[in-house]
Parts: C-alpha cells; structure tokens; sequence
C-alpha cells in the first residue's frame, strides 16, 4: 500500500471554507485506497471522530518553544496587546513574515523531522486562506522535494489575485521569492483549477509546465434534515447566497435583479426568499441595510455553523456562486462542490471566462455577469416558474460534475504520480 504523509494547517471544519476542502480531500484520498499519516498544526483540539477521521492517523503539531522566533513572536504578541498596534506590516517588510510566522513553519519543520518511522511514497503539503505555512516549511526539506505534491489553493502572494482584487501585501517581493522557490522544488504542485494553474503559470512558468488539478473535493456524507433555523421556511422558492460579501464580490446585482423579479411577479412576494449567510463587508453595510425592511430578503451576519449552512443548501430551491466582476475568475470556489452536492440549480453569476462556468459548460442556462440587473431578474424568474410547476425535475442532475469531484477522479490523478 502507497503511503502519503499529509501536513495540513488546520482539521477545524468551522475555521474556513479552505479548512473544509482539505478535510473532503484527506478523507477521499483516504477512500482511495492509500496508508495516510496526517501532522496538522490546528492550534485547538479536534474531535476527528466528528470529521470522519476516527480511522485516519493524525498527529497534532505542538508549537516550537524555547526558540528564537517563539521568544521574539511572544514579544510581537505582548507589544500589540499593550500598544494596540500591530507589527505584522513592519516586520513583513523587512522579513517577508512576521515572527509568529517563522515559528509556526520551523514547529512545522520539527514535526516532520519526527517522522521517521513513516516513509511515504508522497508528502503533501495543505493549507487555508493565505498563509501556506507546511509549503515554507517544507522548502526547508530538500530530502523531500522529489515526492512533494504541494496544493495551491488559492492565487499567491495576493499581487497575484486578479482585478478588482488589487491588494500588494508588505514584503511581497520575499513572497514572490517565496513561491518561485517553491515552483521550482514542488514535484507535483497541485490546483484545484485548470484556470488557476494557467493564471498561476503566467506568474511562475514551472507551474504551468507542472501542474496537476485535483477539484475540491465531494464527501457525500452531509445529513439532510428538517431542523432548519426560524427565518427559514422549506416550502418556498428560496434562493441562497452562502459566504462572505466583499466589495469585489458585491450582491447589489443579485438584490436589484431579485427585487425586479418580484415587482413583475405579484404572487412570488407570498412564497418566495432571498436568503444571504456570511459577513459582509463595511463596504457593503448601507447597501445590506437599506434592502433588511424587505420581508423577502433575509440577510445573516452573524456566525452560522457549517452544519447548518450545508443543510440550507441542500434543501433550499437554488444556490448561488458570486464572483467578482473582471474578465476572468480562476477561481474553484469551495462551496461548488457542496452546491453540486445538493443537486439543486445554480446561478452562477460572475464573468465569463471562470472556472464555474468552464466546469457548468457554455449551454448552461443560468449564469450572468454579476450586475446584469435585468438578465438576473429574468434568469430568477424562470426558475421560479420552473420550481412552481415542475417541482419534481427541479434538480441539476450533473453526474458528469458529481464523478469529476469525486474520489474516482482523485485516484486517477494519484494514480499517475506513481
């Protein structure tokens, strides 16, 4: 049996939708048939049972002590509790990282050194948002460049990220020197995005000439039930956006084009909802509250669990993907696969050129740009009409999209690395 050594950054499923990802990727792998050894740096206890990881190996990385950067990280922490004042952009600038930075990839580094009784045949390397810890450490291990599959989930440094995205981090030149290392050591960088890894590769050609893309990944093991929160009621035509509202990622499309739908539809204002889960940004606050007096729109800022979240996207009438508004968007949003998952339409509303939509293919009927107020309006329209009397073929029946995030495609992929 073919044994990979998994460093991920977090097991916390309510942490991030990058948290999430990794765990559907290390339990289908898991499913794949492969002997796994898990070192995650979670930084809390985990209760594996309830992630379904009572039968994978984990180990828990402890943070490196009695260190250098430990002691200098500990007086970062102390002087921005007192002062108020945070040293990241500083130290950033000059290091490329911040202290705590370093300490949590060499406690990673040690960690891995203390493997020695599991010698995989692949070792890699997951992490969330943006911060790709177990990949800096791993840099640190040349012994295992030649087995290393390193997952880039996301378009890094954030330089990279497409418009409207325009952020330049502190350091980011040591960041870009960061992932040209990386690009070049990683056996096997890993995408969960053919658009990503060609975006990417315009940035590092090794990427490009590299890379392999493993979606993210379906469990198939959410429970459906009937406990739903009070502002829901499964009996109307429910459209749900889940996650976070940025400036980049506005809803102002959707709303209007929402609102438009019900002033040309009288009898949808008695059994229908517009439902919005996840923070939003300060930006975005005067545009959230002026539409929270409509009794059809339900906005939720507060924090809602992954449990329940993923029951609403299973039993409301449609989900929706929300990309921001440029040319292209190469991004695998992780809650495509619980939206396939569900089987329920998606409104795709983003560019034209995405990944969503590559994955959705060009005959799909229910993508837009994200402020074609009108079409919006249109596309809401017709599947309401279609939920009203069709009810029973309301579905997304995609089992081309179900097998290609499955771990069946996953195996085919590892397969090749051997």
């Amino acid at each position: 049996m073919k044994k990979i050594l998994i460093i991920v950054e977090s097991l916390d499923i309510n942490d991030s939708s990058g948290s999430k990802g990794r765990i559907s990727l290390i339990k289908n792998i898991s499913k794949c048939g492969f002997q796994l050894r898990v070192c995650h740096y979670t930084r809390k206890n985990v209760d594996l049972k309830s992630i379904g990881f009572e039968n994978i190996e984990c180990i828990a990385i402890p943070e490196k002590k009695w260190s250098l950067f430990y002691f200098l990280s500990k007086l970062q922490k102390y002087f921005t509790k007192i002062t108020k004042i945070s040293l990241n952009k500083y130290l950033e600038e000059i290091f490329g990282f911040s202290f705590i930075y370093f300490n949590d990839s060499n406690s990673i580094v040690a960690a891995i050194k203390q493997q020695k009784d599991f010698q995989p045949d692949l070792v890699l390397t997951l992490s969330k948002a943006a911060s790709f810890r177990p990949h800096h450490a791993m840099l640190q291990l040349p012994e295992f460049h030649n087995k290393w599959m390193a997952y880039i989930h996301d378009p890094y440094p954030m330089n990279c990220y497409p418009r409207p995205y325009n952020w330049v981090e502190p350091g980011y030149f040591q960041k870009m020197k960061f992932f040209t290392e990386l690009s070049l050591k990683a056996r096997y960088p890993i995408f969960p995005s053919e658009l990503l890894k060609e975006w990417m590769g315009s940035y590092f050609e090794e990427f490009r000439k590299k890379g392999l893309v493993i979606p993210h990944q379906s469990s198939k093991n959410n429970t459906i039930n009937d406990n739903f929160p009070k502002y829901f009621n499964p009996k109307k035509f429910n459209i749900l956006h889940a996650g976070s509202l940025m400036k980049q990622r506005s809803p102002v499309g959707l709303l209007e084009g929402y609102k438009k739908f019900l002033n040309r539809n009288d009898e949808a204002k008695e059994n229908s909802q517009l439902l919005l889960i996840g923070k939003v940004s300060h930006y975005l606050l005067d545009v959230l509250n002026s539409n929270k007096e409509n009794i059809n729109i339900t906005i939720i800022q507060d924090y809602v669990s992954f449990e329940i979240v993923n029951n609403l996207q299973n039993n409301v009438s449609v989900n929706v993907i929300l990309e921001a508004k440029f040319f292209v968007s190469p991004f695998l949003p992780g809650k495509f696969t619980h939206c396939v998952e569900s089987n329920k339409p998606i409104l795709a509303l983003g560019p034209e050129i995405s990944e969503v939509g590559r994955l959705l293919g060009e005959s799909y009927k229910y993508k837009s740009v994200i402020d074609d107020v009108d079409k919006i309006a249109d596309l809401i329209e017709d599947l309401y009409f279609n939920w009203k009397h069709n009810p029973e073929s309301f579905y997304l029946n995609r089992k081309d999209l179900e097998d290609y995030l499955s771990c069946n495609y996953l195996n085919n992929v590892l397969k090749q690395l051997f």
